[in-house]
């Protein structure tokens, strides 16, 4: 599986972006897929997740109310979109996927950058105050 995010730039806070992820390759629509933030001098965290099947999305605390994550399985493709950008958002984001055995694995797991084994190169989102 392969995947390319795009849709990230400079940005004003209180802005909006809509970052998209394209996979392809074999059975890439059938994957789960998350997105990941890594600010300059922190960790990659968590920010959204969503199942291939039933659509099931999850959110890390900071995104709730104002990311949305999508995707859109005919096309094999995925997206985020965030409004009320904050300068806190600055980072790199990245989309990936992963596969879970069952909806247990998942509600379980389902943060954990580890349990996706195919990743983005990543898209630039800068957001100044």
């Amino acid at each position: 599986v392969q995947l390319q995010a795009s849709g990230g730039g400079l940005v004003q806070a209180g802005d909006s972006l809509r970052l998209s992820c394209a996979a392809s390759g074999r059975a890439a629509a059938t994957f789960a897929m998350g997105w990941f933030r890594q600010a300059p001098g922190k960790e990659r965290e968590f920010v959204a997740a969503i199942t291939w099947r039933s659509g099931r999305r999850v959110y890390a605390d900071y995104a709730k109310g104002r990311f949305s994550i999508s995707r859109d399985n005919t096309k094999s493709m995925g997206f985020l979109e965030m409004n009320s950008l904050k300068p806190e958002d600055t980072g790199v984001y990245y989309c990936a996927t992963g596969t879970f055995d069952n909806d247990f694995d998942w509600t379980r797991d389902n943060t954990n950058s580890r349990r996706y084994a195919y990743w983005g190169q990543g898209t630039q989102v800068t957001v100044s105050s």
